[in-house]
């Protein structure tokens, strides 16, 4: 006797198990997922691959988000613990890594997040060879921006700026960039973003440095202001857009800055990943503060074993 199914349903064609689009996701904790559930819901991915060591919340993290498959448009969401189940990615997200412990120096923690990084990229790269890999770092500019429009009562897209450099205390704030409809704020307030402004500007990169650890503080971690700028670059190197972002890669040769480290700066995404450089004319200041951060990074990178 025929089955319900073949009762139901007859075949035309064989199905094409290929996916078109898919994203993989290394790493289910909170930043983990916070990306999943925001590239989920904008529809991103026609398949998406969750990878992580720890075995029982994958699976749970996997079946949760299956179980509400009616309300997204993705088809596929499976998962693994080890990086092949990424196979045939045009993109994978990677948010697993050490967390500084207790006493431990800024130098040993990026040595461990190095030899993470050792031990998933060859069978990332191995399995998807054409995909666009993606680390996930902090969303800076998104924080500034928000402040920017918080203060002046308007929505932070139409708040234009940028932080450069380092994530966190060597960040560098572009105050001679930033402007709302075209107009530069600097022409209204000459003295934006310096000690000597009334209306105390400065206080907001001070924000944008100190949120995350005010944010870790208050629930342990941060995580949604994240995974959403993770799904706009997504959907920029996916869809080809072509858009600007604040994104990290190399910038020797910027600046005058000879060694082999990244930054982050304004990139051109699409298709090929990072394909161009925004040169921003920064003032003397702003290049200043940029080499002292390129500074504070090479004084870590130098001394990894790779």
């Amino acid at each position: 006797m025929a089955t319900v199914k073949e009762q139901l349903i007859k075949n035309l064609i064989p199905e094409d198990k290929v996916s078109q689009s898919k994203i993989s996701i290394v790493g289910t904790g909170a930043v983990g997922m916070a990306c999943a559930i925001s590239i989920l819901m904008k529809g991103l991915a026609d398949e998406l691959a969750l990878i992580d060591v720890a075995e029982d919340k994958l699976k749970g993290e996997t079946m949760d988000l299956q179980h509400g498959s009616l309300f997204f448009h993705t088809s596929k969401i499976i998962s693994g613990k080890d990086c092949n189940v990424s196979e045939n990615s045009k993109l994978v997200i990677i948010t697993a890594g050490a967390r500084q412990q207790e006493g431990e120096s800024r130098l040993a923690l990026v040595q461990r997040n190095v030899n993470i990084m050792k031990s998933m990229i060859p069978t990332i790269v191995r399995r998807s060879p054409e995909c666009k890999i993606l680390v996930v770092s902090n969303p800076d500019s998104a924080r500034f921006r928000y402040l920017i429009g918080e203060k002046l009562g308007v929505h932070p897209t139409s708040c234009h700026g940028w932080i450069i450099g380092e994530h966190g205390d060597s960040s560098v704030p572009l105050w001679s960039g930033v402007n709302v409809a075209g107009v530069p704020l600097k022409t209204l307030n000459p003295q934006l973003g310096t000690d000597s402004d009334k209306d105390q500007w400065k206080n907001i990169h001070k924000q944008v440095v100190e949120s995350a650890y005010e944010i870790i503080k208050r629930k342990g971690y941060t995580s949604w202001a994240i995974g959403l700028s993770v799904t706009d670059l997504a959907e920029s190197i996916l869809k080809n857009l072509r858009r600007v972002h604040p994104v990290s890669t190399i910038i020797k040769g910027l600046y005058g800055i000879k060694e082999e480290i990244f930054l982050s700066v304004p990139c051109i995404l699409g298709r090929n990943g990072v394909s161009d450089i925004v040169k921003i004319k920064l003032n003397t200041e702003e290049e200043d503060l940029f080499k002292k951060s390129a500074t504070t990074i090479w004084n870590v990178q130098k001394d990894l074993v790779f």
